[in-house]
């Protein structure tokens, strides 16, 4: 049995290696032969209707708003909650290790990571996604350590702007609020146009209305 598997593998791997050679490249050893040079896994043709993709668009939107709000104003009426500015920026510093840990994780998989580790799974099979995800995972480690030492030197701190400031002084602070912003402003674009491009392949929805709202 093992050496028929062994054959079988042995004959898969002989093969995809001469459809690459034929194509000149080592890119598609992983990628069936249908999908090669393909921009769409759908083959250009949205699965969905477009009323889907509005009815998710702004089903969503509307469900986690209200949710949002009505979590507020009950943790507000029956805890007594006051939603400050401190409130807001750091849940009151009463937030534990486990959810610390959760928010950590929901924060870094946004839609660059599971974009593209689909699309390196699509291109070079399995292994693909895998070594994406062990490339994040070490940042994520660091971080972890970063924000224990932290939370031990500046346990009253909001931002990594303000740690700047106390650190390095005003010309530093400044050349971090820059950097910060237009980091922000390319993460959002790129949630945006994410997001946008995902509903778009699936229903056929317009990518700038889809931006939009």
């Amino acid at each position: 049995l093992a050496q028929a598997v062994w054959h079988k593998l042995a004959c898969i791997s002989h093969t995809s290696i001469a459809l690459a050679r034929a194509r000149g490249t080592c890119r598609y050893l992983a990628m069936l032969p249908a999908y090669v040079h393909q921009q769409s896994f759908f083959g250009g043709v949205p699965p969905l209707s477009e009323g889907v993709g509005f009815a998710i668009v702004l089903g969503f939107g509307a469900f986690f708003s209200v949710f949002t709000t009505a979590i507020v104003c009950l943790d507000k009426a029956y805890n007594g909650t006051a939603q400050t500015s401190e409130q807001f920026n750091t849940a009151g510093r009463s937030v534990k290790t486990g959810l610390t840990a959760s928010v950590i994780v929901a924060q870094w998989t946004w839609a660059a990571t599971l974009l593209q580790s689909s699309n390196k799974a699509w291109t070079y099979g399995i292994s693909g996604a895998y070594w994406y995800a062990a490339g994040a995972a070490v940042q994520v480690l660091l971080f972890g350590v970063l924000a224990i030492e932290v939370k031990r030197k500046a346990p009253n701190a909001h931002t990594v702007c303000e740690m700047v400031r106390a650190r390095w002084g005003t010309a530093a602070h400044v050349t971090f609020l820059a950097f910060c912003l237009l980091a922000n402003m390319i993460a959002t674009s790129m949630l945006l146009l994410g997001g946008a491009a995902t509903v778009h392949a699936l229903t056929g929805m317009n990518v700038n209305l889809e931006s939009f709202l």
